[in-house]
């Protein structure tokens, strides 16, 4: 096995926890290393910091899975870490009762950088993110099957991520019912049905659970508009808590087709509606007919590298400014940020700006993260991703 050797002024970080090794932090690797392949760490002075799995053409060189420098990354340690994830999950009560869908393994959240495995009902969906875990494919299935009651695991990998990493993305179903065409779940006794070929994460954005509950709580005798909407989770929820009117728009033509059919499905056409159109459309209409109770910007990811923040920054302030527009005085905005680079210190300072082009005070009553089964090691800020705040909406005079 080759051993990766880090400069002596790069080792602090990997120490105290954190999972990736860059490459800049490479001092020479001994032995022979290809694409995928399991590697020890060590410090300058030869000290094990741990194992991990081998990029040569990424950034990040290795992604480290243990601290124990002798532990292989076999079925036996793949199950281990499976059942400690799920184990994790079902003391914060996933699942439980009216909900099926969360996540059971985070990657670097729970031990295993380069795979997620959620579950939406009775179907497990994986992604793979890194050429190493993608060969262990066969170990990873087998580990879902022993744990997880699956009508089928599907692949998800988004072609990006494959490409990457030099492999094939997502095929599909690789285990179980092969005929599989539509997920089926619940969320705190909503029910969703979603075709397998929409795109968006494994087929459902599970880090905003706890949001779409407090929304629901939020927007009651409220009038909503709720931009990026998606398949309408967060309308949903909002039309079940006492929503005088819901209106999701999205600019995607299936994910607005999906939630009228939730919409149906759960009964609530009578409060809520969904319109095919941009958010910023949507939120111009909103402020020039008057403005409504309840506004909920969650865009896409903003700011996918560091190298993009400035333009990132601008955008959602554009947007804070937009929501805030489009919010009565009293009213309650909701902007949100799924970008690691545009966390919460950046995405307050947009909101303020918004705030101040917009001539609204935005107070700041509530700051949300991602769920809890979405965990974060304490030494890996990137894992910190999804950051919201709910502000209460007052002129400013």
């Amino acid at each position: 096995m080759a051993d990766v050797v880090l400069k002596a002024g790069r080792v602090r970080p990997v120490w105290a926890g954190h999972p990736w090794v860059f490459a800049q932090a490479v001092e020479r690797i001994t032995g022979q290393a290809a694409a995928g392949d399991e590697v020890r760490v060590l410090d300058a002075k030869g000290h094990v910091l741990g194992r991990g799995l081998y990029s040569p053409a990424s950034a990040i060189r290795v992604r480290l899975y243990t601290r124990d420098g002798e532990q292989p990354l076999d079925a036996a340690f793949l199950l281990r870490r499976l059942g400690e994830a799920l184990a994790r999950r079902q003391r914060f009560g996933l699942p439980g009762d009216g909900t099926d869908a969360f996540r059971v393994l985070n990657a670097e959240g729970d031990g295993l950088p380069g795979l997620v495995v959620d579950q939406l009902g009775d179907v497990s969906l994986l992604q793979f993110s890194t050429l190493g875990m993608k060969q262990r494919q066969a170990e990873v299935v087998e580990a879902v099957k022993n744990l997880l009651p699956s009508r089928a695991i599907v692949d998800r990998t988004p072609p990006k991520s494959a490409a990457l990493e030099g492999f094939e993305p997502g095929t599909g179903v690789i285990a179980g019912d092969e005929a599989l065409d539509t997920l089926r779940f619940e969320e705190h006794g909503l029910r969703f049905e979603v075709p397998l070929q929409i795109g968006q994460k494994t087929g459902f954005y599970l880090d905003l659970r706890q949001l779409r509950k407090r929304l629901g709580e939020l927007a009651r005798g409220r009038q909503v508009l709720d931009c990026y909407s998606y398949i309408g989770a967060a309308g949903l929820s909002m039309a079940r808590g006492g929503a005088t009117e819901v209106l999701s728009v999205d600019s995607s033509e299936l994910a607005v087709n999906v939630a009228r059919h939730c919409v149906a499905l759960n009964q609530l056409g009578d409060r809520m509606r969904v319109e095919r159109m941009q958010a910023q459309a949507a939120l111009e209409r909103a402020a020039a007919q008057g403005g409504v109770d309840l506004v909920l910007c969650d865009p896409p990811k903003l700011a996918p590298k560091r190298s993009a923040l400035d333009r990132a920054l601008r955008a959602m302030e554009a947007l804070a400014e937009g929501a805030l527009r489009a919010t009565r005085p009293g009213g309650i905005a909701v902007v949100c940020s799924c970008s690691a680079g545009l966390g919460m210190a950046e995405l307050e300072r947009a909101l303020a700006v918004g705030a101040a082009r917009a001539g609204r005070r935005a107070t700041v009553l509530e700051r949300i993260f991602q769920d809890a089964d979405h965990p974060v090691p304490a030494a890996f800020p990137e894992g910190l991703y999804l950051s919201t705040l709910i502000a209460e909406v007052s002129l400013d005079r």
